[in-house]
């Protein structure tokens, strides 16, 4: 597979240190959202923990000019539901890598009601610049199964993320139901082209899709390794899960309504009155 280098290799040290310098400070928002399953939340929390203690994620981390990234991770659902889970760490070492890998896996996986992709954003975006933290990059990765159904819609949200100069990179998981749920009313055709036209944005941003239960541990690990180093997947017909397209740039097919998952859920309440 290809990419784009857009950014210089960044790294992590441990806890935040006052006025420090890293190369990237990432946000990691995950998707508690009761749409999910169980099982898929377990796979999408063991797929970070596994990403966070992989070799080559600790070296990229380490390949950066400051040699040190900070990461916190963050679970969200709908309008103010959000918890941190693991707090700002710097990461520079494989052993405070683990140090966050095994901090993150012993913490209960929290499930919640509906989903609001924009105040999981803004509510991302307070985090930055802890203690008076610097970095080269700023990054949110926001992870869900669904579009935003709640809160403001998403692309006022993503408006006022880009403004702050932070970067919105995205994880659509599309792994579809069988069997009937009532959560499926609300899916749509192509969540990664939500996430692509709605969510993301600043420059090389990316979106990378789950499609299969077993993708979570591969497209986690190379979403990381993507976002430590500052590339983008290259937009070429090899690569398929990862469809690059800078914010503003022409589109070739018709813009997906940013506003589809507040509709389904109004149409939703209005069926069953």
């Amino acid at each position: 597979m290809a990419f784009v280098l857009i950014a210089p290799h960044l790294a992590l040290a441990y806890p935040v240190k006052a006025a420090s310098l890293v190369d990237l400070e990432l946000v990691l928002a995950v998707d508690i959202s009761m749409s999910m399953d169980l099982e898929e939340q377990r796979l999408q929390r063991d797929g970070y923990v596994a990403a966070l203690r992989d070799p080559q994620v600790i070296k990229a981390i380490q390949s950066g000019p400051q040699g040190r990234i900070a990461v916190t991770y963050v679970e969200w659902a709908g309008q103010g539901t959000h918890t941190i889970v693991v707090p700002w760490r710097q990461i520079a070492t494989a052993r405070e890598a683990n140090a966050f890998a095994n901090e993150l896996e012993r913490k209960p996986i929290a499930r919640a009601r509906r989903t609001s992709i924009s105040s999981a954003l803004l509510f991302s975006a307070t985090l930055f610049g802890e203690r008076g933290r610097r970095s080269l990059r700023r990054v949110i990765d926001v992870s869900g199964d669904g579009p935003n159904n709640s809160g403001i819609v998403v692309l006022k949200a993503r408006e006022q993320v880009l403004k702050k100069g932070i970067i919105i990179n995205g994880l659509p998981i599309q792994i579809r139901q069988t069997g009937y749920s009532a959560f499926s009313y609300f899916d749509i055709a192509d969540l990664e082209r939500y996430y692509r036209d709605c969510v993301i944005g600043g420059p090389g941003s990316f979106a990378l899709s789950i499609k299969t239960r077993a993708e979570f541990a591969t497209a986690t690990r190379q979403k990381l390794l993507l976002e430590i180093a500052g590339r983008v997947p290259e937009p070429a017909p090899l690569v398929q899960k990862a469809q690059f397209r800078p914010l503003g740039s022409p589109s070739t097919t018709k813009r997906t309504d940013c506003e589809v998952g507040e509709k389904r859920w109004e149409q939703f309440w209005q069926d069953i009155e």
